[in-house]
């Protein structure tokens, strides 16, 4: 498990400032194989307008192509080493198939180098393994597990993320997530058993405003210090509440406690 690294506070910067303990982690270069170019868009669309505010000005990198099919069934392989990815909070880990074949996944919390894994039905019940859920023992830690079987690893991919498989009932998987959110999915979906790894990642403090800026994080102006005209919450003399029972964006959709998921999708 990777640990917090404090800074001696030399500078108003440095005080408070706390990084991952990269130590954990193998030195080496990243497989060359496994990378693709990745060029900035600073947030915008395929017109070339702005979709995504307060984005842009990023360092420059490369993707790493990150195996979420996972679909190397009954081949056993060995983890060459566990790395840092750039474009993503948790860390990723290099498998050498047995076929000789290169792969980057995902990496669970206590994965170390030279483990085995594999993905199987047969598979033991240990962390880093992929298997369908109905394989898996209920009340099992589960991540990066699939909405629809084959279709790759959708939910529980962030650093520190997890669920817990719950029930089996019907040919259908009940799996809770930390927010309290059930979802049901078939049990003939593959997920890993374990955590994301680098699970202290929500409690990294960025410290400056020059460090948001290697990660692509432009400055944001709070609505209510802009005009009326450009935003819901603008307006009045010296600080005034925003006026609203609900906080809007600057286009009056809500801010808070609105739903993003559909209630009817993907159905066939």
């Amino acid at each position: 498990m990777a640990t917090i690294k404090k800074y001696k506070p030399t500078s108003p910067g440095r005080r408070g400032m706390t990084v991952n303990d990269f130590s954990v982690l193998d030195k080496k270069a990243p497989e060359k194989s496994l990378l693709a170019p990745m060029t900035s868009k600073s947030g915008r669309g395929s017109a070339g307008t702005i979709t995504t505010r307060h984005r842009g000005g990023a360092v420059k990198r490369r993707f790493r192509i990150i195996d979420f099919k996972m679909n190397k069934i009954d081949i056993p392989a060995r983890v060459e080493s566990i790395e840092y990815d750039p474009n993503r909070s948790a860390f990723i880990a290099l498998l050498v198939f047995a076929d000789g074949e290169k792969r980057y996944v995902l990496a669970t919390d206590g994965l170390k180098k030279d483990d085995s894994i594999i993905f199987s039905e047969k598979a033991p019940i240990r962390n880093g393994n992929r298997l369908p859920l109905r394989k898996i023992p209920l009340g099992t830690t589960i991540c990066n597990f699939e909405l629809f079987p084959g279709k790759g690893a959708q939910v529980a991919r962030s650093a520190g993320s997890s669920a817990k498989l719950t029930a089996l009932d019907a040919g259908y998987a009940h799996i809770s997530l930390p927010s309290g959110v059930v979802k049901i999915v078939s049990e003939e979906a593959y997920a890993t058993v374990g955590q994301v790894s680098n699970v202290n990642y929500n409690k990294i403090v960025i410290g400056k405003a020059g460090r948001a800026r290697w990660m692509g994080k432009r400055p944001e102006v709070r609505g209510s210090a802009m005009n009326p005209c450009d935003h819901p919450h603008g307006g009045g003399e010296g600080c005034q509440p925003i006026g609203l029972k609900h906080p809007k964006t600057p286009w009056g959709k809500p801010a808070l406690g609105y739903k993003t998921s559909r209630k009817k999708k993907n159905k066939k």
